[in-house]
């Protein structure tokens, strides 16, 4: 039996965090060689710090003529995030940012296995679900995006002119009989306009927003709160720290309450199982919360580079499980085809969604009308209690 009392914590980072910067325009270069051709090859890393942001990897499409007329493209996709972001800044503005691209072809060695229907690499990827929040994800996480998707909002829309696109939250949620109870503590740490704003300055500003978005009853006296406690935070994203795609692996997926394989998702395209695998793993292990089968469960999955199925299958359902988790584990691999081909066909993944994955969570969200986070639905709940028997 796990630990049934106890105090976990995750953080989340906004849309104008310097790491997820890049991981937008990563993303924004993979949905738009997607859209030029849906079995395009992307590989895509982002590098961005003061005034510059450099561009590299490999890409691929099936008319070398044409691969080359895109390049072209390549920086006006990075100005186009960076504007939409908000970065506006003298040392970091959508405008007038030198943008270097490097990519270049995608190799013919690795080219030579996904050519195959193989995987795009060797590695481990883990999905994950559990029954404390309406989406089954862990409360942590879910609730810290949240918080920074309403400010982002409340930003962009101008309702609150003084809040800039860097910030980072983190919340430490206190658990009692195993489930979510109350928030114990709240960080919040947001670029704001005037080096005059205080703290308290700040917080009048975010509190509202925080509560909005919290479960009222989890806020009590002894949350503490901690907004912007080193004093001013003007200088922000690039122009203030460096960043890199890829950075924000934990951020992205289940905030530390899972294990991970290790593998980053922006800017690969969906024959990279560090990708695909993944949402796949998420989507099974959903669907298994879902289908009652457990109230907490993880999934891992394992490839090896042009090997088309996976090696192994693990389901852990940490002691929640309704049914014995061979007899899940038999049952994931009964409904659904885990071969690279088979999850990029049974979520539509060749298609451009990847680049509202790229800040506030790439699991927990709703499944949108263009495909985006296909792996959110819950629709093999049935299969799934039948093929458990």
């Amino acid at each position: 039996m796990s630990r049934q009392n106890y105090t976990f914590t995750s953080e989340s980072v906004s849309e104008g965090h310097p790491d997820k910067v890049c991981d937008r325009i990563s993303d924004a270069v993979l949905d738009a060689f997607l859209t030029e051709e849906p079995n395009a090859r992307v590989a895509c890393e982002t590098f961005a710090t003061s005034g510059m942001v450099v561009i590299g990897g490999e890409v691929g499409l099936s008319d070398e003529d044409r691969l080359k007329n895109f390049m072209g493209s390549i920086s006006q996709i990075a100005r186009d995030c960076i504007k939409d972001i908000g970065y506006e800044q003298e040392q970091f503005h959508w405008n007038t940012c030198r943008v270097l691209n490097f990519l270049h072809e995608q190799s013919a060695h690795i080219a030579q296995g996904v050519d195959r229907e193989g995987a795009g690499d060797q590695g481990i990827m883990f999905g994950y679900a559990v029954d404390e929040t309406p989406e089954l994800m862990p409360a942590p996480i879910q609730y810290a995006h949240a918080i920074l998707r309403r400010l982002s909002e409340a930003r962009k829309s101008g309702a609150e002119p003084d809040l800039r696109p860097d910030a980072k939250s983190q919340l430490s949620i206190r658990y009692e009989g195993g489930r979510p109870v109350e928030v114990s503590s709240i960080v919040l740490s947001t670029q704001h306009a005037d080096e005059g704003q205080t703290s308290d300055d700040i917080r009048a500003i975010v509190e509202p927003y925080i509560r909005e978005v919290l479960p009222a009853d989890w806020i009590t006296e002894k949350t503490e709160w901690w907004v912007n406690p080193t004093g001013t935070f003007v200088i922000g994203g690039p122009d203030g720290d460096a960043g890199l795609t890829g950075r924000k692996i934990i951020v992205d997926t289940y905030g530390g309450a899972a294990p991970h394989g290790g593998g980053a998702f922006s800017g690969k395209d969906p024959t990279k199982v560090d990708r695909s695998a993944a949402y796949a793993a998420r989507y099974l292990a959903k669907n298994v919360v879902a289908a009652g089968l457990a109230r907490r469960c993880a999934i891992q999955l394992s490839y090896a580079i042009g090997v088309a199925k996976p090696l192994s299958v693990y389901v852990d359902t940490y002691g929640t499980g309704s049914v014995d988790e061979v007899a899940i584990e038999r049952a994931v691999t009964d409904v659904m085809d885990l071969t690279p081909l088979g999850i990029r066909s049974r979520l539509d993944l060749n298609k451009p969604i990847y680049q509202r994955t790229s800040a506030y969570g790439h699991f927990g969200r709703a499944p949108d009308d263009e495909g985006g986070f296909s792996w959110e639905r819950t629709d093999l709940v049935e299969a799934l209690k039948k093929a458990a028997g």
